[in-house]
């Protein structure tokens, strides 16, 4: 976010950059011959590519996209760059640095002084380009909420066509789902007997079956969406960006740190970045937009001056706006891994080991089918924890295989497992700068399990779990259970299994939260526009208000096909009188 890859995939826009004055910015130095663009976007993840799409189609604008690390496909070649385009081979780039930030927390005082781990995105498509692919939208209340907390004009009615913009489904369009966009979604073609156990076993739990949780009805057990298309891993980068390299108003650079944000007094101008040892600068004729996720947007702005004045003038930062909103409403998704052993060799064990990791290689190098066509996460739900909770407030992923450290660990037994956790807890972090130097990381403080409700929801997420592997439809692959065993009943023993078990669902957000001018910790307006500040937008995960009741990847893209009509000056889409499913009744939990 701070650092951005930048590409020399075009020809410099003779006919679109122009030299810049030195009252352009507020530095002494000179800026003849400077390029300068209508856009800067700074950050090509998920948000980023598809403002570079959107705002290049304006044949009289230009854009630059300024990216930290490389780009997806070395020598071009998306076989030579399997660890990203493979599906299953996911967790590769969650175990070193080269495409991934590699971020991690201070200490966590309510899950046993934990250090977490966060893998972030640094490659083209960002965290599309590492995450599990999995393609989920939230609940319409959540936007409804979003409004309710300032958010003019991103209730559902506002956010649904921009999520079917930017949809193709494979299953075709309908009111919820979109048929022509850019960001092919798919569903699972593997029909493992466990998928079809596990949502078997909910519905015998009570849940009701969904045809599809981002449509009509997001409660209950089914089939999950992803983001595959044709056996490949399909990101904003693949989606949004590499349709446009050919456009001569779109310019791209790979590995290069931007590190300040240029002002003349509250305008933004354009921004200064380290490439290949030289600081450079390039100016914006319109717009600066930080496009560099809910830990990289924050980082920059402070580090150009704009947030906490107090944390700035610490580290000898002028400031350029007090907007102490910045870095603060840290939310993330907290989960924990129910374990079953399995008693029949139908689980992903045998095909993790190197024999027959290499025959899966194979047949998807040549035919981008079979067991490398997908991340096995093709199952999931939604459930509510109580009486009384009008939305689903749990989630699963159901995944046949086990998980040990992030993937970064070999299975050791036939398992399958759920990934389960609370979608709306009350726990609210912070991140501020380490230092005033870009290389440093932040400081991260999410406050995972700090209030009681958290815990509560927790233990209910570990006995929800138990519950639905404890039924039928499970007779005849269940083993002894290995997480968190059976050893563990009481309900301090399952605290205690969460506070040490309980890790990042990699979903950080809100860190510049989007609200009314009136809201004292609102760091951008509903129109994406940083308050107080002239052209500076952000947009991305960070400027969610609050966290959504799903996974990040599916909002985050349409945030960004909403924020680009804005920018362009387009009417809002919207669709009116959308119905949404109702529980018969908020008496029950289920």
């Amino acid at each position: 976010a701070s650092c951005y890859e930048m590409s020399r995939e075009h020809l410099f826009l003779t006919s679109s950059c122009f030299s810049a004055s030195a009252a352009h910015c507020n530095s002494s130095s000179s800026t003849k011959n400077t390029p300068s663009y209508s856009y800067i976007i700074v950050g090509a993840g998920s948000a980023g590519c598809v403002l570079a799409n959107r705002l290049s189609e304006d044949t009289q604008e230009s854009v630059v996209l300024l990216e930290a690390g490389p780009k997806d496909r070395f020598l071009g070649s998306l076989r030579l760059s399997w660890k990203i385009h493979m599906p299953a081979a996911l967790t590769y780039n969650l175990c070193d640095d080269k495409y991934n930030w590699y971020y991690h927390t201070l200490p966590q005082a309510n899950v046993d002084n934990r250090v977490m781990y966060w893998p972030r995105g640094r490659v083209w498509g960002g965290s599309s380009s590492l995450n599990a692919m999995v393609y989920i939208r939230g609940h319409a209340e959540d936007y409804n909420r979003w409004q309710r907390e300032g958010a003019e004009g991103w209730d559902y009615e506002h956010c649904l066509p921009y999520f079917k913009k930017a949809q193709s489904h494979e299953l075709g369009e309908s009111r919820y789902r979109g048929g022509s966009g850019p960001l092919n979604v798919s569903r699972g073609k593997t029909y493992l007997s466990l998928h079809k156990a596990f949502i078997e076993a909910g519905q015998q739990a009570g849940y009701p079956f969904t045809e599809d949780m981002n449509g009509y009805q997001q409660e209950g057990v089914g089939w999950m969406d992803m983001t595959i298309h044709k056996g490949k891993r399909w990101s904003a980068a693949s989606a949004y960006l590499r349709p446009a390299l050919s456009r001569p108003n779109l310019k791209t650079e790979v590995r290069c740190l931007v590190s300040k944000i240029l002002f003349d007094g509250n305008r933004a101008v354009g921004v200064e970045y380290t490439q290949k040892g030289q600081k450079k600068r390039v100016f914006a004729e319109k717009e600066v937009i930080l496009s560099g996720g809910a830990i990289n947007s924050p980082q920059l702005l402070m580090l150009s001056g704009v947030g906490n004045a107090d944390d700035l003038k610490q580290l000898d930062i002028p400031v350029v706006q007090h907007l102490p909103g910045v870095g603060s409403n840290l939310q993330d998704h907290l989960e924990v891994y129910i374990q079953q052993q399995c008693t029949q060799p139908i689980t992903l064990y045998k095909a993790q080991k190197p024999f027959q990791m290499v025959k899966i290689g194979l047949e998807w190098f040549t035919t981008f089918t079979g067991y490398g066509a997908t991340a096995h996460m093709e199952s999931g739900g939604f459930i509510r924890s109580r009486p009384g909770v009008a939305h689903p407030d749990i989630q699963f992923h159901f995944l046949p295989s086990q998980v040990i450290d992030h993937g970064r660990v070999a299975p050791k037994i036939e398992a399958y497992q759920v990934h389960v956790g609370p979608m709306r807890s009350t726990s609210i972090g912070w991140m501020k700068l380490k230092s005033a130097n870009p290389l440093d990381h932040p400081l991260l403080q999410p406050n995972y399990l700090s209030t009681d409700i958290d815990v509560w929801e927790f233990r209910e997420c570990v006995k929800l779990s138990r519950e639905i592997f404890a039924q039928k439809a499970f007779d005849p692959f269940r083993g002894p259970e290995v997480l968190p065993g059976s050893h563990v009943q009481s309900d301090a023993d399952i605290d205690a299994f969460v506070r040490q078990k309980a890790d990042t669902a990699y979903h950080p957000s809100c860190t510049c939260k989007m609200g009314s001018p009136s809201d004292p910790m609102a760091v951008v307006d509903s129109n994406t526009r940083v308050l107080g500040l002239e052209r500076l937008r952000v947009v991305d995960a960070s400027i969610m208000p609050s966290i959504v009741s799903g996974n990040l990847n599916a909002p985050t893209i349409m945030m960004a096909e909403k924020a680009a009509d804005i920018i362009r000056g387009r009417p809002p889409l919207v669709n009116p009188g959308v119905s949404v499913y109702q529980p018969q009744s908020l008496d029950t939990q289920r």
